[in-house]
């Protein structure tokens, strides 16, 4: 008996002693992560000199060349065809002119109304479209019974219809998120064979201005020449004004007296706009390339080292408008520069002889403000096998404090346990451990109005089932304007946060297993 107590507490004790052996090697190079060194990177990246890293433009390329050679510099092997760089084609879809006449009467956009750039070339012409009411369908709800929109266009209300109190569709006081995602109501209007969709905007001249960047700049896509199918339907979007025109010319009822009728489940009288209309927009098209750069740090075990953990965040931004630079300092210059930094460490550990079991790969990735562009291709054509990748965690915009908080000593985590809950109490035991951070969760709700879930380059890793951990502190006043500029950044903020993405990535590559999906779902 004496004996075993002997050897329990020797073996517990040398156990533990392994334990906090470990910890000191990550604490060690979690140290080496400095606010100086962001600082450092970041004025050159987010300079003037850069031109805002416009993807494809020249000073994307001038990053991306500066991302390389610090790569090398730390003396990494190159890893993608003798290089650092993951190529991939893009193609530039914008406006070059768009009309809009309804019952003779000419409408202007942006103006009037608005449609994204990326819709292609088409010309809508007729003399009736359908009033499809708020475009929802559900079980308990449905604006389409006993109507057939095959190759129609449709006009439909924004919001979802409410009476007595209640939202007719989830039957409470809570909205469902018809009132928020348009595209579900575009979605349905493809699934019913429509050819276009006209939607009332009710706060059109709110989002005017924020969206005036993806109006005026052309949109990209991968350029994937046997995938020339258009997945959507055209929609467009029109002010209340111009909604109200329409409705007036076509001898319909006002939006209130519609949506009143649509509300008491009566029948409405007209559904078929009777009106000459045409609709044509002329796109045109670029083709060119950007790239992903990529660091990748081999692992130790053999038995673990074909198991990759990535690293990411996107270095491109918005450009300039030919005169203001927009600098993205903290969109997303924050999580470039804090993908150097982690770069640096990870291999001062491997050269000195801790380099991690699984291998790591920091990746910094374009076209991320074109649609998440470069992790989807990234994800297509994958330099590390999929099913072999345990983990994303992305950095997007982690140097600033939002109006929410008025201390600074947070950070937002987003879908760190939408696909792991291992990979979410890794991440909360590093933080109580090391950090302690105010780990704030509100983006996360799976209802979060602003689906940041779905805007960042983690979300093509999660879509594969992929266990993810999305870094961010949140929008502030400089959000995609000229006043992002590397001087407003809180460096020892993000120096606080880039050890807490250190010290997770650190566990994840060292621990025995990979983080576990929950249960259902399916492993790549």
């Amino acid at each position: 008996m004496k004996l075993k107590v002997c050897f329990l507490v020797v073996g517990w004790s040398l156990l533990h002693s392994l334990v906090i052996a470990q910890d000191t090697v990550a604490m060690h190079y979690a140290k080496m992560i400095e606010a100086k060194h962001l600082r450092h990177h970041l004025e050159i990246i987010a300079g003037d000199a850069y031109e805002g890293r416009e993807t494809g433009m020249p000073g994307q390329k001038m990053a991306a060349s500066y991302i390389a050679e610090y790569f090398s510099s730390l003396g990494v092997a190159p890893c993608v065809n003798g290089g650092y760089f993951q190529e991939f084609p893009l193609r530039s879809e914008g406006i070059d002119r768009s009309s809009f006449v309804f019952g003779g009467k000419s409408y202007t956009f942006k103006e009037d109304y608005y449609f994204f750039p990326s819709f292609p070339t088409t010309t809508l012409t007729g003399c009736e479209i359908d009033f499809v009411g708020y475009g929802v369908e559900t079980e308990v709800y449905s604006d389409y019974a006993n109507l057939d929109v095959s190759n129609r266009v449709v006009l439909m209300l924004d919001g979802e219809p409410f009476a007595d109190g209640k939202f007719l569709v989830t039957g409470s006081t809570t909205q469902s998120e018809f009132s928020s995602d348009w595209r579900m109501k575009r979605d349905i209007a493809t699934a019913k064979g429509a050819k276009a969709v006209i939607m009332l905007n009710s706060g059109y001249a709110q989002i005017l201005p924020r969206i005036q960047y993806w109006l005026d700049t052309p949109g990209m896509k991968l350029d994937r020449k046997l995938e020339e199918r258009e997945d959507v339907i055209p929609v467009f979007f029109a002010s209340p004004k111009m909604f109200a025109g329409l409705l007036k010319s076509a001898k319909m009822k006002s939006v209130d007296a519609l949506a009143k009728v649509l509300s008491s489940n009566k029948k409405l009288k007209k559904r078929v706009l009777k009106v000459p209309y045409t609709i044509e927009v002329i796109r045109k098209t670029e083709r060119f390339t950007s790239e992903n750069v990529l660091c990748y740090i081999p692992g130790r075990d053999p038995k673990l080292a074909h198991e990759v953990l990535v690293l990411t965040a996107h270095y491109d931004h918005i450009g300039t408008d030919g005169v203001v630079i927009n600098n993205g300092a903290d969109d997303d210059g924050s999580g470039t520069v804090t993908i150097l930094e982690l770069a640096k460490v990870f291999k001062r550990a491997s050269d000195e002889g801790f380099a991690p079991r699984r291998s790591v790969l920091l990746m910094t990735v374009s076209g991320e403000e074109k649609g998440l562009l470069g992790s989807e291709w990234y994800t297509t054509y994958p330099i590390y096998p999929l099913e072999h990748t345990v983990a994303n965690l992305n950095i997007d915009m982690i140097g600033r404090t939002d109006a929410e908080h008025s201390d600074e000593n947070y950070i937002y985590l987003i879908g760190s346990d939408r696909l792991s809950t291992d990979l979410h109490n890794i991440s909360e035991t590093c933080n109580n451990l090391y950090t302690g951070l105010a780990l704030d969760y509100t983006y996360n709700d799976e209802k979060d109005p602003n689906r940041y879930y779905y805007r960042s380059d983690h979300y093509n890793f999660a879509k594969n089932n992929i266990p993810v951990i999305f870094y961010f502190s949140g929008v502030h006043e400089d959000y995609h304007k000229p006043g992002d500029t590397p001087d407003k950044i809180r460096y020892e903020k993000m120096e606080k946060i880039a050890r807490l993405i250190f010290h997770t990535a650190w566990e994840v590559a060292n621990r025995d297993e990979r983080p576990k999906l929950k249960e259902g779902v399916n492993a790549q």
